[in-house]
């Protein structure tokens, strides 16, 4: 890619447009990949990511895979808008005479990408994590009802106890401003940062790097299926690799624990916690469910965002005359 200057709107809509079509292809996997995370030692619900889509559908119907996804519709658009523009606003600042960055300065813009997007991921995940573990948790309720039913003809009263209450985004916010505060709707931001900037500090510059390979001379664009697929590569080895950071903050970041679960303090006691009992294997939980959602996530977007829908579009709006 070209550093180049492109118009802010353009940036903002292709985001919002890539994150649109991506959020709705891939929500059920990372659905599988947070509660994957979220298990512990006490009560494994699941084995695998399908195990877990497969028992999710048959609990919760098909839809109950797509629990949360309103609030990734929601604040995904701001979300890869923010990203997508402030790399190339960063890029465009750091780079002298239209030279080629330095790749030290690539990935000092990935890392500014990735700071001002937390201000919209972190309340985003938050919401979202909360309703994708719902399922989880009251899944394993009943089923400890119904093993105490077995053991016990007195326990009736307490399988009829374990009873599902579906709350919210809106009814999770309201209660979160109200006990906390704002900060309560930022809780595990100290880990989205530690996750999203160095996601962003290996993601674009190994992208952008990946592009240029497609590319037959540095002022035309590479082929669209060269942008997918750097996207895709790109999206999964950087996914893959702060992955450990990615369960930290989903443990950090869920308000309700299941039987039997730790909690946890902070980043430093999450690590501790998770390192001691569960061994160093559980940083890697639902790698590879993140790397199935980063993928196809940011493969879309580069596509979206390199044949530039939204230039089109604001091409046909006409324009004003002074």
């Amino acid at each position: 890619m070209a550093d180049k200057q492109i118009s802010l709107p353009a940036k903002l809509i292709n985001g919002g447009i890539a994150g649109l079509i991506g959020v709705t292809c891939v929500f059920p996997i990372d659905l599988a990949k947070t509660r994957l995370q979220n298990q512990q030692n006490g009560q494994r619900m699941y084995t695998s990511m399908s195990d877990c889509l497969i028992k999710t559908i048959r609990s919760e119907g098909y839809f109950g895979m797509y629990r949360g996804a309103a609030v990734n519709l929601t604040l995904v658009t701001p979300e890869k808008a923010i990203k997508l523009a402030a790399n190339d606003f960063f890029r465009y600042h750091l780079s002298k005479d239209g030279k080629k960055l330095t790749l030290l300065k690539e990935m000092l813009a990935g890392c500014g990408a990735g700071t001002c997007q937390v201000i919209v991921t972190t309340p985003m995940e938050m919401l979202k994590i909360q309703l994708q573990d719902a399922g989880r948790i009251a899944a394993q309720k009943k089923l400890m009802a119904a093993q105490a039913q077995l053991s016990s003809t007195t326990s009736a009263g307490a399988a009829e106890s374990v009873v599902e209450t579906r709350t919210t985004a809106t009814q999770i916010t309201r209660e979160l401003l109200r006990s906390k505060g704002i900060a309560g709707l930022y809780k595990g931001l100290g880990a989205t940062l530690l996750r999203d900037v160095p996601f962003s500090i290996v993601y674009f510059p190994l992208f952008a790097n990946l592009n240029k390979l497609g590319q037959k001379s540095p002022d035309v664009k590479a082929p669209f299926y060269v942008s997918f697929l750097s996207g895709c590569l790109a999206g999964s080895t950087a996914a893959v690799a702060v992955n450990p950071c990615d369960v930290i903050k989903t443990r950090l970041q869920s308000l309700k624990r299941g039987v039997n679960e730790d909690t946890y303090s902070g980043i430093l006691d999450c690590t501790r916690k998770i390192w001691q009992k569960e061994g160093p294997l559980a940083f890697l939980k639902g790698a590879y469910c993140r790397a199935l959602v980063i993928a196809p996530l940011f493969g879309i977007a580069q596509v979206v965002y390199f044949i530039g829908i939204a230039e089109f579009f604001l091409d046909m709006v006409p324009k004003r005359r002074d």
